[in-house]
Order: structure tokens, then sequence, then C-alpha cells
């Protein structure tokens, strides 16, 4: 039997105490209104940018967004002419919408499944050199993508070879196929954190019910997909959303493995487009930059519990 000094339980006690004196704190009037008053500075800016999206150019061009609740006035013409109009001068956003959805979900999706089976391999598996390994990735994260990009141009265009011998062919891709570059340079940037993110909550599970699955005889497939998974959807929604909020708002990296052109090119790239010739054409500017802004945020809204969600809730007893 052991027994616990008084000095351990009165750090103990004080510890809770301070806990529950600043939960007490944060759930209070004071921290609900604070927490409202932030909330509406920062979703003002986007309310105004909805706003102004919808309101007609003469009225866009010559006053404030606030304005609107003395004149109202709606139209869906700046909408119509971004997405769907032919014209030169409009955004025809609608192809670059499109290449903005091809470009994003297999940039979120191979990076999720890699990272899964490289953090579980790297956390349950033994072999020699695993925390070199693991060490290796983790101080990728410190390489700037910016580094990387001309050596990774260098590999699509001309392949690679050593000592004049070809060892791998240059990719050579044109028109929608440069899809292929993007999203494997989006895989390749997003694999250091990804491993690294999954791998401390799959090390941080209960080894009790990685024994007891083996003993059932469970091979590390069955133990992958009916056990570790289910634990870490959390991990797994919280990667996946920051990785589709950076594919989604990229312009660097699809503008170079992509190119500018409509079959190719994401949204980020019409919009830079767009900004940089017609400036003066608000309202095609705030519909565009809405449209661009309302996919990620729904994304955002329907998997925002994953970040509340206890990773171990009703796993393990005590």
């Amino acid at each position: 039997m052991t027994t616990v000094s008084p000095a351990v339980t009165a750090v103990r006690s004080d510890a809770r105490g301070t806990a529950h004196r600043v939960r007490k704190r944060l759930s209070g009037r004071a921290a609900s209104a604070a927490a409202i008053v932030i909330a509406v500075l920062w979703t003002t800016p986007t309310f105004g940018l909805f706003l102004s999206s919808l309101r007609p150019e003469d009225q866009i061009k010559t006053t404030g967004w606030w304005t609107f609740f003395s004149d109202p006035q709606l139209t869906l013409e700046n909408y119509q002419e971004v997405l769907f109009s032919t014209s030169s001068s409009s955004g025809r956003m609608a192809s670059f919408l499109i290449n903005s959805i091809v470009i994003t979900i297999p940039s979120v999706l191979f990076p999720l499944a890699f990272a899964a089976f490289a953090a579980y391999a790297l956390a349950w598996v033994p072999f020699r050199g695993r925390n070199w390994v693991y060490i290796g990735i983790f101080a990728l994260q410190v390489v700037p993508l910016q580094m990387a990009l001309v050596p990774l141009l260098s590999f699509f265009s001309e392949g690679v070879s050593v000592f004049g011998a070809q060892l791998l062919p240059a990719w050579e891709l044109e028109g929608p196929a440069r899809f292929a570059q993007v999203w494997f340079a989006h895989t390749c940037f997003a694999l250091p954190l990804g491993v690294f993110l999954l791998h401390n909550f799959m090390s941080e599970l209960p080894g009790e019910l990685v024994e007891a699955a083996r003993v059932d005889g469970a091979t590390h497939g069955v133990i992958f997909r009916r056990l570790i998974l289910p634990l870490v959807a959390p991990a797994l929604a919280t990667f996946g959303i920051f990785q589709f909020l950076w594919v989604w708002n990229d312009l660097l990296v699809a503008l170079i493995f992509a190119g500018g052109t409509p079959d190719s090119a994401p949204m980020t790239v019409r919009l830079a487009q767009m900004a940089g010739t017609r400036g003066n054409e608000w309202q095609r500017l705030t519909a565009g930059a809405f449209v661009s802004l309302v996919v990620p945020l729904i994304v955002f809204l329907s998997m925002q519990r994953y970040f509340v969600r206890g990773l171990l809730a009703g796993s393990v007893k005590g």
C-alpha cells in the first residue's frame, strides 16, 4: 500500500482549485461577452464581402457595403458574370472552380493515406532504425517549401539522372495531365507534418488495446483498419481540414506546377489575374472571392465537431 504525502495532496488540491477558477472565469459573463465581440469583429469583413458581392455595380463602386441598410438593392448578376459568362472581361470561374476541386480532393486524400500508414508503422511496427526515420521526417518540417520548388520542377521536366545515366524519365505532362504534378507536390510537402501529427496521436494510444488485438490473432492490417483508424479519426479530420485549406488557398504551388491555363489552373490563379488586370471591377472580385471562400467554409463547419471529440472516449476504462 502506497501513501501520498500531505505536500503532494496539497499541490494536487491547489492545482484542482486553480483549474476550477480558470474554468469558471472563462465561462463567466465577461468571457462570454468578450467571445461574442471577437466573433462579431472576426465575421464582419466576411459579411461585408458577401453583401458587396450581391450589390449592383454602380452602388459598390460609389458607396460602402454598410450603406446597404439604408438603400437595400440586391442582384445575382455579379455571380452570373463571374461564374458563367463567356466574355473575356468576365471571371469565367466555373471551370477554375472545378479545377480547384480536382486539385484539392486528391491532394488531401493522398497525404492522409500515406501519412496514416507511415505513422502506424513508426508507432507500432518495430524495425531497425525506426527512431532515426522518425527524426528524419520530423526534421523535414524545417525545410522551406520554396527551397524544394526548383528541384521538384527539375524532376518533372528533366527526370533523374546520375553520372549521365537516366534513372527516371521526365514527366512531360501538358494540359489537364499536369494535375498529377500538383498532387505529387502537395503530397510531398504535406507528409512531414502529417506523419508527425498522426504519429503523436497513435503512439499515445494504450498499448493494451493493440496487445489484446494481437492476442486475438489480428494482423497489422486489421488492427490499423478496425482499431487505430476509428480512434485517431479526430486527428485525421484535423489534418485533413488543414491540408484542405492549405491546398484550396494555395497559389504558388499551383501556378508553378499546373500553370496559368484555364484547363489546369485553380481559382486562386484566376483571382490573382482578375486583381492584376481588372482591379477596378470590384463587383466581380468580391463575387469571385466569396465563391472561393464559401467552399472551405462549408468544409470546416461540417467537420468542426472532430476538433472537440474525445480521442479515446469510451475505449478503455479507468
